[in-house]
C-alpha cells in the first residue's frame, strides 16, 4: 500500500516557476515507477512525466518537454516536478501517481491505467 501527498501548488505568474512535491509512504516507495498528471477544468486528466524507479529514465508529454523536470530522492520517499516557464495552458490540478510497472516500455506509463495509487492532487494557476 502506497499513500501519496503532493505540495507545492500555487499561483504564479507566466513565465514563473513552481516545484511541486509528492510524499510517498510506504516501505516499497522505491519500487515503483512514478508519475504526474494534471487535470484542467472540464478536460480529461492528461499525462505530464514519469520516472522509473532508479530515476535513471524519465519520460515526458511533448507540452512540457523542456520546461520541467522530474526527479525523484528514494531516501525520503519523495518525488519532485520542477516547473519553469510556465504558461497559463498549464492551469491545472496536478496529481501524482505510482505505478508498478518495470518493463521496457517506458511509454506504458502514459497511461492512467498503468498507475496504482494516486494522491489528491493540488492546484496551479498561472495568470497571464
Amino acid at each position: 500500500q502506497v499513500q501519496l501527498v503532493e505540495s507545492g501548488g500555487g499561483l504564479v505568474q507566466a513565465g514563473g516557476s513552481l516545484r511541486l512535491s509528492c510524499a510517498a509512504s510506504g516501505r516499497t516507495f522505491r519500487s515503483y515507477a512514478m508519475g504526474w498528471f494534471r487535470q484542467a477544468p472540464g478536460k480529461e486528466r492528461e499525462f505530464v512525466t514519469a520516472i522509473r524507479w532508479s530515476g535513471g529514465s524519465t519520460y515526458y508529454a511533448d507540452s512540457v518537454e523542456g520546461r520541467f523536470t522530474v526527479s525523484r530522492d528514494n531516501a525520503k520517499n519523495t518525488v519532485y516536478l520542477q516547473m519553469n516557464s510556465l504558461k497559463p495552458e498549464d492551469t491545472a490540478v496536478y496529481y501524482c501517481a505510482a505505478s508498478d510497472y518495470s518493463g521496457t516500455y517506458l511509454y506504458i506509463l502514459k497511461v492512467r491505467n498503468a498507475y496504482n495509487y494516486w494522491g489528491q492532487g493540488t492546484q496551479v494557476t498561472v495568470s497571464s
